[in-house]
């Protein structure tokens, strides 16, 4: 049961203290350093500051190579409440930011700040807190921090945290014990500066506020004792106590107990049972940086041994190397087997690898012994299971299993057996008659373990940042799935009519066709009548039958008009030439007839009527050409007249009965013209039996002439009968077929009547010319004796053509009642 404050107080006006299990004697031979006073060393050329000098986080570099840097200046700064910064020691130039090897058991590199000093050691700007007492204790913690204080007893615990008080403290305890042999630094200090540490340890009792604070000294060392306890009399609440002298006495959880006969709980902190401590070099500390605003760039060093010619304490600034220190000291290596310094006592000190290595915030003392001093030879024995380890053990453990599951890396019964309650004073390795380095296999068991922990740790930290990631992705998942659900029901919900009856719903590409059909209709509309709202709906869908219409004939003659045209122009020139060829050879024969009685008149007509009616069955023809053309291009293709066969035939109809009434009017207008020309004519031929003899003759070529033109249109029936078989499946296309067949007739015999009329209009109108072209030629006798045959023939040339005229006429007329009928 723990003691309570009353009887804890009581005990320590009695001068009656607690002990605890275990602990040695070792010989303190502190006698060598602590006869002279503290020296302060030259500055050095050269100074290596490692970033992290204290248990936490390392603070991130403010400098860089290049920088000038005052003394005092901050070179790292770390938002992370477990760190603390490091500060330039003196004035120089920052020449290097490299990994150099630290003061660290392991020897291994460690980031530094190379300042090269440039002699001047000027001060950067200081802040100092008069009045402490009227400041904030939340400001005064932010100064101890960013002044860098770390515990300076060998932990290097940040001190602003410890100075946060989160529970009641009731014993504040300054730990002046150094109990470790050969160090007195601590010793020097509280003789030299009682007053400064009193003044640090009214700062911590200002931001504790404790019941009583306890300075707490080894009996060894009595100057100091004098020195605390004379700056301390004004203080009721401040206790100077003398403790007796045993190893490791000076030890947190040791001292408490000595103190107040409280134990620490195992996992535990002091706080929890009401008590803080802090080192006497750490309260200078805390004093400096308040009421000198100077942050932590030095420390008092032991340099001791019989290597070296003057033991002593020195103000050494941080970052100094060893190797400076020695200088100072006159180490003397022949005294030595080999180089050896040790950073610490003799019992928890450990060699360092080179004397480059820098001074430190927790470097307390450099031990360089000779050669008989300590017993360094590491002459390892076996183990004779003595017990003398676990006898000498302050915290009660048993070393030797400890010891032999370290050694065969079975860390987990090692840590069965408490490894992290070792304090590694070294008392076990001091009492061992084997020589065994136990605490050297603590300390690699431990740092053994911690490495497990970390990769387990980051283990445990990928595990759960992977469930995390997928547990966000299946998140995500499923709420993109409701998301496309929730879609597709909007979506179907729209689809459907508002009666909510699913045979009433359409299907969208349904919908989206007859959007395009109303919009193409909308714009066939548009086209068609711009007035657009004036036009009746009859006449909308009519119009829109006919854009389709005309759409569809004009992709069946694209679709046509490669066979079409081609069959269609090779007869067509095949006809022409014929017809040409027919047009010669009648005109060669006509000349060839007339006789030399004819008149000279005649005579010179009938060459030129023979060459009109070449020209006009030239023109004929070509007619004939363009007409069959446009009828062929006109003509439906196999797929229209598959669906569209009645709408065509009506429309073919429409346009023959249209060319019929042209025709028609054609002829009519003809005859009248030639009705006024035939007087004319008569007056020329006085003889009227010549035309009653030769009519049976023009007879017979009318008909010749009608049965060629009835024969070419049967053969153009037939012929496009062939270029459409498909269109002749159909029932409808056959009656459309036959009309299109007698049309064609007609129209030929109309087309043979015209070009007929057209050439004896135009024989009269040169007979009527010759007569003054003859007034101005000679006349030549070749022609005088021909002119009555000429004459003759030219007679019979206008009978005939008044003949097929009048044949014309009364089948046009024929044709015409039958049309109207």
């Amino acid at each position: 049961m723990p003691y309570d404050f009353e009887q804890i107080v009581e005990r320590i006006d009695q001068q009656k203290f607690w002990t605890f299990p275990g602990g040695v004697h070792p010989d303190g031979r502190k006698h060598l350093s602590n006869q002279t006073a503290i020296n302060t060393l030259p500055l050095p050329k050269q100074l290596v500051i490692p970033v992290k000098q204290h248990i936490g986080t390392a603070g991130a570099c403010l400098v860089s190579v290049g920088d000038k840097v005052l003394k005092g200046q901050t070179l790292t700064s770390s938002p992370h409440p477990f760190s603390v910064p490091v500060h330039a020691p003196t004035s120089g130039l920052v020449t290097a930011i490299e990994e150099r090897t630290t003061a660290h058991p392991s020897g291994l590199p460690e980031l530094c700040v190379v300042v090269e000093a440039d002699g001047n050691d000027t001060w950067t700007e200081l802040k100092p807190i008069a009045d402490y007492q009227q400041q904030t204790k939340s400001s005064l913690i932010s100064a101890i921090c960013e002044a860098g204080i770390a515990g300076m007893g060998g932990a290097g615990f940040p001190t602003h945290i410890k100075s946060t008080a989160r529970k009641k403290v009731e014993f504040l305890i300054i730990n002046g014990v150094e109990c470790e042999p050969y160090i007195t630094a601590d010793d020097r200090l509280m003789r030299e500066f009682a007053w400064q540490i009193r003044q640090g340890i009214d700062i911590l009792s200002h931001l504790i506020e404790p019941k009583v604070v306890i300075i707490a000294i080894e009996d060894n060392k009595p100057e100091a004792f004098k020195a605390m306890q004379q700056v301390c009399n004004d203080t009721p609440a401040i206790r100077v106590v003398q403790i007796p002298t045993k190893y490791p006495a000076g030890g947190e959880k040791q001292l408490i107990q000595v103190l107040t006969g409280r134990e620490v709980p195992r996992t535990g902190l002091p706080a929890d049972i009401g008590v803080m401590m802090f080192n006497v070099g750490t309260c200078y500390a805390i004093a400096d940086a308040i009421l000198h605003g100077k942050p932590l760039i030095q420390r008092v060093v032991t340099v001791t041994g019989e290597a070296v010619q003057k033991p002593q304490n020195v103000w050494a600034l941080i970052g100094t190397p060893i190797e400076h220190l020695l200088s100072q000291a006159q180490y003397q290596l022949k005294k030595q087997k080999a180089p050896t310094v040790i950073m610490g006592g003799p019992m928890m000190g450990f060699t360092l690898p080179s004397v480059e290595v820098p001074v430190v915030k927790i470097t307390n003392c450099l031990l360089i012994p000779a050669k008989k001093e300590l017993n360094l030879s590491q002459r390892e024995l076996s183990c004779i299971r003595c017990s003398a380890c676990a006898d000498a053990c302050p915290v009660s453990l048993l070393p030797q299993q400890m010891y032999w599951h370290s050694k065969a890396l079975e860390l987990d019964k090692a840590e069965e057996y408490n490894l992290f309650d070792c304090i590694e004073c070294g008392a076990c390795a001091y009492v061992c008659p084997s020589e065994i380095p136990l605490v050297h296999y603590y300390r690699k068991a431990k740092a053994q373990i911690r490495i497990q922990r970390d990769d387990k740790d980051k283990a445990e930290k990928s595990k759960q940042r992977f469930e995390a990631r997928k547990a966000r992705l299946e998140k995500e998942k499923q709420e993109r799935e409701a998301k496309h659900k929730k879609a597709a029901a909007a979506r179907k919900q729209a689809t459907q009519p508002a009666t909510g009856e699913d045979g009433g719903a359409k299907d969208k590409v349904a919908a989206a066709l007859a959007r395009a059909k109303a919009k193409k209709a909308e714009q066939a509309q548009a086209t068609e009548n711009p007035a657009g709202a004036d036009a009746k709906p009859d006449d909308n869908k009519a119009k829109v039958a006919a854009a389709i219409a005309r759409a569809k004939a004009k992709k069946a003659q694209q679709a046509e008009a490669p066979v079409a045209d081609s069959q269609g122009s090779a007869e067509d020139d095949r006809k022409a030439k014929v017809a040409a060829a027919v047009a010669r050879a009648k005109a060669k024969k006509a000349a060839q007839q007339t006789e030399p009685d004819d008149t000279a008149n005649a005579t010179d007509s009938a060459p030129a009527e023979s060459a009109k009616d070449a020209r006009k069955a030239k023109i004929a023809a070509a007619v004939a050409r363009a007409k069959a053309k446009k009828e062929a291009a006109g003509a439906p293709t196999e797929s229209s007249a598959e669906t569209d066969n009645d709408s065509d035939s009506r429309e073919d109809q429409r346009k023959a009965k249209i060319a019929a009434a042209v025709a028609k009017a054609k002829a009519k207008k003809q005859a009248a013209e030639q009705a006024e020309s035939e007087p004319q004519a008569t007056e020329l031929e006085p003889q009227e039996p010549a035309q009653e003899d030769d009519s049976p003759e023009a007879q017979r070529k009318a008909k010749i002439a009608a049965a060629v033109a009835k024969a070419k249109a049967k053969k153009q029936a037939a012929e496009q009968a062939e270029s459409e078989p498909q269109a002749t499946e159909h029932a409808p296309a056959e009656p459309a077929q036959e009309e299109d067949s007698l049309e064609a007739q007609r129209k030929a015999k109309i087309a043979a009547a015209v070009a007929k009329a057209k050439a004896k209009k135009q024989a009269a109108e040169q007979a009527e010319s010759e007569p003054q072209a003859t007034e101005h030629e000679p006349a030549e006798p070749a022609q005088e004796e021909d002119s009555p045959q000429a004459q003759r023939k030219a007679k019979i040339a206008a009978a005939i053509a008044r003949a097929k005229a009048k044949k014309a006429q009364r089948e046009a007329e024929q044709s015409g009642s039958e049309d109207n009928e």
